[in-house]
């Protein structure tokens, strides 16, 4: 059996409760809420192992503004969210990705894919977690802040490209796809197309490039890309 709190925010009554149902089958433990400063409170209060988000939410605010909210705050950016959504369009998936997703369902889904994907974003929030501060170099990532620093020096890094350099520095000097990196970094199965990960790899050279660490994330011709120190 589960021990871990599963969030559910949603706001249509039947989907609520057929999560809910769902997930206590499964073994885990639900906490409810049905519009943004309620979630917030809940996730303050119990910090859950997981969020399910729904997109499309009572009230003004969204929910990939409450995504983006937990997200900027150090305290709670590291819970993982995976958003529910009747928007199946790729530059959707792509904005939800972008406020810091782990990972995006398209409704209707199954209740065995929902299960099945919450287990395979907490095995990969759990395997990016780890305590232990990774270094290369002068760039350095603690996991518990969820701090970059180049030469002592914080470094802004956006969710996104904040996973992209934790998985490469925890898997330094090997080679990767772009379909391995979708894969390891947001989940097989987050349907993006594999140009998603240049996008990325991009704007993660230009947040190194002021420090002169860009040069650790390599193309690879014929293959995708790589972390190294040997430039």
């Amino acid at each position: 059996m589960n021990t871990d709190t599963i969030l559910v925010v949603e706001d249509e009554p039947a989907i609520r409760e057929m999560i809910v149902t769902t997930l206590e089958m499964a073994g885990y433990e639900c906490l409810q809420a049905e519009e943004v400063s309620e979630a917030h409170g809940l996730v303050v209060d119990h910090r859950p192992a997981l969020i399910l988000l729904d997109w499309m939410l009572t009230g003004s605010l969204s929910g990939i503004d409450l995504c983006r909210r937990l997200k900027k705050d150090e305290l709670l950016s590291e819970i993982p969210i995976i958003m529910l959504t009747a928007r199946g369009e790729e530059d959707n998936k792509v904005q939800g990705l972008d406020a810091g997703a782990d990972d995006y369902i398209t409704k209707p889904f199954s209740t065995r894919e929902l299960v099945s994907r919450i287990k395979a974003v907490l095995r990969r929030s759990n395997a990016l977690s780890g305590e232990k501060p990774l270094q290369a170099e002068g760039l350095s990532l603690d996991p518990v802040s969820q701090r970059v620093s180049a030469d002592g020096i914080a470094v802004e890094i956006g969710p996104t490209e904040y996973r992209l350099l934790a998985f490469f520095m925890s898997h330094p000097e090997r080679a990767y796809t772009r379909t391995q990196l979708l894969d390891q970094v947001w989940g097989g199965n987050v349907y993006v197309e594999d140009r998603t990960i240049d996008v990325h790899i991009r704007r993660l050279r230009k947040v190194l490039e002021p420090y002169s660490y860009a040069g650790f994330i390599q193309t690879v011709r014929g293959t995708g890309y790589r972390f190294s120190t040997n430039v």
